[in-house]
């Protein structure tokens, strides 16, 4: 009777070698504004210290790249005019939430602001969006991340979780409330990173995500750990330096420069990670993905 023989390529001990994903870029659209107001008169944030001095013009050449980048990658890139005597409005992200062409517009936290929401609303509007006021406090994408079919949504610091069954409501989508412990951490989008928002964790439609466990409560993290289980978990290094807060289009990841070992963890799962230095911006609290509000007609 002739023998079957079967070969193990592997060495007892050497692990079987898993295939990194093939990654496709998507084509994006994406609402940006410039820095050429910025500077930090007040204080809203840890990040923030009016006693250091802020560069508006190498605010503006770090931002450049940022923009010159997605041009680069072939992305649609709107812009906002920036206003005077508001300097957070180079934050796009926080100016609304933007999905099937609906823009539900941002409510702020904070006086200093609170003049930012009515100004995107009316971008909004002027652009055929069709703009859905908020009642309730929320700072846009800042706080709210479409990842597959769910929207997960930020609450503790910022934006208030009344918003999260408004925005449901607006949408009707799945809203998942995720709760910030740490101060440094106040948006959501500092915490999490959506590296692939359709596929990931082997169930379609589930999306794939980067996240920093210590910036959430318990019961946020064990949500996160059950329907993220394959997620890179970020270290506190590369999230002091807002490496998590950063733009993916699937492929093509695009993130602060000095978030080294982030860097290594996207090249190993198959992105691409492009490193820009917002440096100047972070004095304010914001980094690349709060530079970026994505347009989803």
């Amino acid at each position: 009777m002739p023998m079957t023989l079967s070969v193990n390529t592997t060495s007892p001990d050497t692990e079987p070698r898993t295939e990194t994903p093939e990654r496709t870029p998507l084509k994006r659209s994406v609402l940006m504004c410039s820095p050429r107001h910025f500077t930090v008169v007040y204080r809203i944030n840890p990040w923030m210290n009016p006693a250091l001095p802020t560069d508006t013009s190498r605010a503006v050449r770090q931002w450049q790249v940022l923009y010159d980048t997605y041009i680069g990658l072939g992305y649609d890139v709107q812009l906002i005019d920036p206003i005077a005597g508001l300097p957070d409005m180079v934050y796009a992200a926080n100016g609304g939430f933007v999905i099937d062409n609906i823009a539900y517009g941002a409510k702020f936290t904070h006086p200093e602001r609170q003049p930012e929401g009515p100004a995107y609303m009316e971008w909004f509007g002027d652009n055929g969006f069709d703009v859905r006021e908020p009642e309730q406090v929320n700072e846009g994408e800042g706080d709210f991340l479409l990842v597959g079919d769910v929207i997960l949504a930020g609450t503790g610091f910022r934006s208030d979780s009344n918003s999260h069954q408004e925005l449901a409501a607006v949408t009707g989508r799945e809203v998942i409330t995720l709760r910030l412990v740490d101060p440094r951490f106040y948006h959501l989008d500092t915490a999490i990173a959506v590296l692939d928002p359709a596929v990931g964790a082997g169930q379609a439609g589930n999306g794939e995500i980067a996240y920093l466990p210590s910036a959430f409560d318990e019961a946020s993290r064990a949500i996160l750990e059950e329907r993220y289980p394959d997620a890179i978990i970020a270290t506190d290094e590369d999230a002091t330096v807002l490496g998590l807060n950063s733009y993916s289009d699937g492929y093509n990841v695009i993130i602060a420069s000095r978030a080294r070992d982030f860097e290594r963890q996207l090249r190993e799962r198959g992105f691409n990670p492009i490193g820009v230095d917002l440096s100047e911006l972070l004095l304010g609290g914001g980094g690349v993905k709060c530079c970026t509000l994505e347009l989803r007609r």
